[in-house]
């Protein structure tokens, strides 16, 4: 496949500069939960809210995209988007796409090299089956296509750009952990946090997580809320941002007053998979590309989702607009 073909082009709807960022919060919060890629796995979402319920005050909750995917039962769908609406919400790449008929894009994921054309085939085509669940419902289709693609939040006077993908773009992959020091230069980041002006990114999209800590502030990738992150396990994962640290958080990075931490989200396996094959039965696209990740996660390790450019403290950006 060519960059240009669905599934891997990026279309100039999603783009945008960092300098986007350079404004005043919209959201602030003393904690504050970024979960991306719930998937359409309503378990996880309970999950999300038990974790929530459990502190005081209540956490403002960010759901930054593709909280659709597997849901491919209207009723599911529905009901998933109707509670997942009731807090702050950003559109991913999954939500624009169903919001419209262009199949130009396919899924939108605007998948990079390194992720292969089978992969691509099949993410494309669960895109397309979800739509079809998605067109009774014209109006709620609407809301998606109009939810904002990114948010400025500030907890304890510390500027946090919200983002579905990266910096520049709903779809990007330069906070993916293949990206780091390799792909994408730290000179490159660090550019991005000053046009920002934040002192931390949170972000989802590429379904692995990272939290990244460079000088300028921290990267902080939940990966999936709604799948498992880490070899054999069976948990997802949100970032949580707060003035006070929380005694489960699997890792995190202090900065300056706040804490930049990663929580697990220990769904009901069992009726979770149980849901899954009923819906994407061995041989879907969603089987052959996701079953084995849901049963036994991938092949990644937490010591990978934890990395250092430097460690030197942030210059942290405080709660105003600066331009």
């Amino acid at each position: 496949m060519s960059r240009d073909s669905p599934g891997r082009n990026c279309p100039l709807s999603y783009r945008y500069s960092p300098d986007a960022f350079r404004r005043a919060p919209e959201i602030e919060a003393e904690t504050l939960y970024v979960i991306g890629g719930l998937y359409g796995n309503p378990f996880a979402l309970d999950a999300v809210l038990e974790l929530a319920a459990q502190e005081t005050p209540a956490p403002t909750l960010v759901f930054n995209g593709d909280f659709n995917w597997f849901d491919v039962d209207p009723g599911g769908f529905a009901a998933l988007n109707a509670r997942v609406l009731e807090h702050v919400t950003l559109r991913g790449n999954v939500e624009t796409e169903l919001a419209n008929d262009d199949g130009e894009a396919g899924c939108g994921c605007a998948y990079p090299e390194w992720v292969g054309d089978a992969d691509v085939a099949r993410s494309n085509a669960i895109l397309g089956r979800l739509r079809e669940a998605a067109r009774g419902f014209p109006a709620l289709r609407a809301r998606l296509g109009g939810l904002p693609m990114h948010a400025v939040a500030a907890v304890g006077g510390v500027r946090i750009g919200i983002v579905h993908g990266d910096a520049w773009s709903l779809a990007g992959w330069c906070f993916a952990q293949e990206s780091f020091s390799d792909k994408v230069p730290d000179e490159v980041l660090e550019r991005a946090f000053d046009a920002a002006d934040v002192s931390v990114f949170a972000s989802s999209h590429t379904c692995f997580p990272v939290t990244y800590r460079l000088p300028a502030g921290v990267i902080a990738n939940n990966g999936a809320a709604g799948m498992p992150n880490f070899r054999g396990t069976r948990f997802g994962l949100v970032t949580r941002i707060s003035t006070a640290e929380r005694a489960d958080a699997l890792y995190g990075e202090r900065l300056g007053p706040i804490v930049v931490e990663t929580l697990a989200v220990r769904y009901d396996h069992s009726r979770w998979l149980a849901q899954f094959d009923r819906l994407w039965p061995a041989g879907s696209p969603a089987a052959v590309s996701y079953r084995k990740r849901i049963t036994d996660g991938p092949g990644y390790d937490p010591a990978q989702a934890v990395r250092r450019a430097v460690r030197s403290a942030a210059a942290l950006r405080p709660n105003a607009a600066t331009g």
